[in-house]
């Protein structure tokens, strides 16, 4: 499936929740979520029962649309947290916070994990000192993401710093180097999406 390319404040409404995809302007009140909280489209604001199934997708999709990630991607990360040890739901979740565009979001060198995915993918960011140009890679504790030496001057970037507010207790960052480090793995309580995590596990479990 591709991968969707129509107005993302539409995403949000959809889910009845932020999810954060526009930056800065999920924080302002040009938000559409202030403005049309409910579902887009001709019977948005009509009535409708919610069955179990539905709720467990609705948690898959928006777990989906906050990592910006496929349903191929979504099922491979899931077959992989079912064969690790621990909570099948968190070890999940864990998979995807190490995402490398959304450690340089968490990083703060990103106002949105979209906006990290594509410096990434224009090679913007480097892994242990080699060049690392997939936002789908994993990362692991200890390693050690800056931005490339030539990228240092874009003036973006320390904007983007400067006014960073995403930065979690799972990485240190270096502003004046533009670079941090994983110092451990995330936990439940570092991921701060509002997910019920246990209602993907039962719909892919079926």
């Amino acid at each position: 499936m591709a991968r969707y390319t129509g107005p993302v404040c539409r995403l949000c409404r959809r889910e009845g929740q932020k999810l954060f995809l526009k930056g800065d302007k999920c924080y302002t009140d040009k938000c559409p979520m202030n403005s049309r909280n409910f579902v887009p489209g001709q019977h948005g604001q009509g009535r409708k029962k919610v069955t179990e199934y539905g709720m467990q997708l609705r948690e898959k999709q928006k777990v989906k649309r906050f990592y910006g990630i496929s349903e191929t991607q979504m099922r491979k990360y899931f077959e992989l947290s079912d064969k690790k040890k621990g909570i099948t739901g968190e070890n999940l979740l864990t998979h995807l916070e190490m995402r490398l565009d959304n450690v340089v979001y968490r990083m703060g060198f990103a106002s949105s994990r979209a906006e990290s995915r594509q410096l990434v993918t224009h090679g913007h960011f480097r892994v242990n000192g080699k060049k690392v140009d997939i936002p789908s890679y994993i990362c692991s504790n200890g390693d050690v993401i800056e931005v490339k030496e030539k990228s240092k001057s874009n003036g973006k970037f320390k904007v983007v710093l400067e006014n960073s507010g995403n930065t979690v207790n799972w990485v240190n960052v270096d502003q004046e180097n533009m670079k941090g480090t994983i110092v451990a793995d995330p936990t439940r309580e570092d991921i701060d999406i509002p997910i019920e995590e246990h209602l993907i596990v039962e719909l892919y479990s079926k």
